[in-house]
């Protein structure tokens, strides 16, 4: 792997913070994606979410939960891992700018409306991750170290 691009995508400036912010958001985007893939925690699964997104206009729907599942499912589990964290926190970062356009932004502002507050939350905290990388504690971190 070229050096210069392995020292930008695992070099990180986030310390500890980072950790606070990976661990959780990774979580509950891995959750969300596990619901649209696997039916998992009262999800609708692959089926289910595709023929909403596309009565929402995603469509091929079938395809568009596919990927907005695999972002935040796969993307999550990384961001937990502290592994390939800027490009998992760049597509989860897209996936909720996708949700807050796509779905959330004719409701305003707050989640009891459905709202764009949560996935709004979730676009800026993965768009940190994608400047200031996974930090101290992760496996971004140690392969940085064997660069």
């Amino acid at each position: 792997m070229n050096s210069k691009f392995a020292q930008t995508l695992f070099n990180s400036s986030g310390g500890y913070a980072a950790l606070i912010l990976r661990v959780p958001v990774g979580l509950i985007l891995a959750a969300h994606g596990a619901q649209k893939l696997f039916g998992w925690f009262g999800g609708y699964g692959l089926e289910g979410t595709g023929q909403w997104l596309a009565s929402i206009g995603l469509e091929p729907g079938y395809l568009m939960a596919l990927l907005a599942g695999g972002a935040e499912f796969f993307g999550g589990l990384l961001l937990v891992l502290g592994l390939l964290t800027r490009p998992a926190a760049l597509v989860t970062a897209f996936t909720m700018l996708v949700a807050i356009f796509s779905v959330h932004i004719g409701n305003g502002l707050f989640m009891a409306n459905n709202g764009y507050e949560y996935a709004l939350t979730l676009f800026v905290v993965s768009l940190a991750l994608v400047v200031q990388g996974a930090g101290r504690f992760s496996l971004d971190n140690v392969l940085h170290k064997g660069v």
